[in-house]
């Protein structure tokens, strides 16, 4: 099944610790999943951050809900046990704990306006005022993809929108920002057109040794076919390259991927409009950074841990 969002982990989490006694959280972690019957590839799914798991992630954030509204506590570090008022709420047999049972807590209402008062005041995050199914950190994960996606778009529109000599030398930027060019940026653009043409060269070692020839097709729309990948392989034989590769504001024709796959002798790299634009937000050409946020969050390995 598929992992189950924090507010339909709550109850289980409390019916799992209903005995009363103290129970270490990371065996919760692994009881709960269990009865999702979540599969390992699932329970290893990470935050786009890469530094947690969704599922953990989740459960911490049922913890944290459930522990506001005094229906669980802490009684020693890496350890939680069900209150009182976590039994009762048991007794009356809910069939789901969620935001809006809750806000029928007294307890928990502190921490709840507290949260509606950081929603408000950021108009992206009204969503957390009202009954998320994702936990706050998603939420912000899902605002920043939403801003790279709309950047990355607008960068691959200006793009194709430029000159073509602009887009050879924004390449060749591009390249050399990557750590190609060798000692002092050597790269440059030949000046000439023509499909089995080489756009430009750049030194891939810091000698300049290997020589790399670069060709940039700035399309709107149309796609990048085996001729062209062919006729550009034909070319680096002019200067002597054995290294080659070709950058796109569109995408490239199966043909195209499948010819260069075949290449002897040779390597060549196709670089389509998403792959372009991922590269240049990663070195920053072409875009400045608007803000920057150091996001922190509690150590659940400090936590966790058993007194000794």
């Amino acid at each position: 099944m598929a992992i189950p969002d924090y507010q339909t982990v709550m109850l289980p989490l409390l019916r799992s610790i209903a005995d009363g006694q103290e129970h270490r959280v990371r065996d919760l972690y692994e009881s709960l999943a269990k009865q999702f019957q979540l599969t390992d590839d699932e329970l290893q799914t990470k935050l786009p951050s890469g530094q947690q798991t969704i599922f953990h992630n989740r459960v911490g954030w049922a913890k944290t809900h459930l522990k506001a509204a005094g229906l669980l506590e802490n009684p020693v570090r890496g350890k939680v046990r069900i209150t009182e008022a976590g039994r009762t709420l048991l007794g009356d047999k809910p069939s789901k704990i969620s935001i809006r049972l809750l806000k029928g807590i007294p307890a928990f209402n502190a921490f709840w306006d507290k949260s509606k008062e950081t929603a408000e005041a950021e108009p992206a995050n009204k969503g957390l005022a009202t009954e998320p199914s994702n936990t706050p950190l998603e939420v912000l994960t899902a605002s920043f993809n939403t801003l790279e996606a709309a950047t990355k778009a607008e960068l691959l529109a200006r793009l194709k929108a430029a000159p073509p000599s602009f887009f050879e030398k924004a390449v060749i930027s591009l390249l050399m920002a990557m750590g190609y060019g060798g000692v002092g940026g050597h790269g440059h653009v030949t000046g000439k057109s023509g499909d089995g043409g080489i756009d430009g060269t750049i030194a891939e070692d810091k000698l300049g040794l290997d020589l790399i020839s670069v060709q940039a097709k700035r399309y709107d729309s149309a796609t990048v076919g085996r001729p062209v990948v062919q006729a550009f392989v034909g070319s680096m034989d002019f200067v002597r390259s054995k290294k080659g590769v070709i950058l796109t504001t569109s995408e490239f024709t199966k043909d195209a991927r499948d010819f260069v796959d075949k290449i002897e002798g040779k390597k060549v790299v196709l670089v389509d409009g998403n792959m372009l634009t991922d590269l240049m937000l990663t070195h920053n050409i072409g875009v400045s950074t608007s803000g920057s946020y150091v996001l922190k969050e509690v150590s659940n390995d400090f936590f966790d841990e058993d007194e000794g």
